[in-house]
């Protein structure tokens, strides 16, 4: 089983390794148990974590207020949770839970 997410019913955890202020956002793929992403934004305030949110929203078609950070708010390396998302990007490497 793939250790960058869990499936808990219709909840999502994501393993996220975060790699801020990047010229872009984009899923990169699998580096070791995480799944790496870039993003714009920078890591202060807060910004980097509001940016990743409106991101998963959009990629996995869930309301922000769906997802949560639920480990590794200050950290590049996170667990994000999302509720009953409605679509999984193929750059994540994801499967539906049987």
């Amino acid at each position: 089983m793939p250790e960058h997410y869990q499936w808990q019913q219709s909840q999502l955890l994501l393993h996220c390794l975060l790699q801020p202020r990047s010229s872009k956002n984009e899923i990169v793929g699998i580096q070791g148990d995480r799944l790496k992403i870039r993003i714009t934004a920078p890591p202060v305030d807060g910004k980097a974590n509001q940016h990743l949110v409106a991101l998963l929203s959009k990629w996995f078609g869930a309301p922000k207020s769906a997802i949560t950070i639920v480990r590794g708010e200050t950290s590049r390396q996170k667990t994000v949770a999302i509720e009953s998302p409605s679509k999984l990007p193929d750059a994540a490497h994801i499967k539906q839970p049987c």
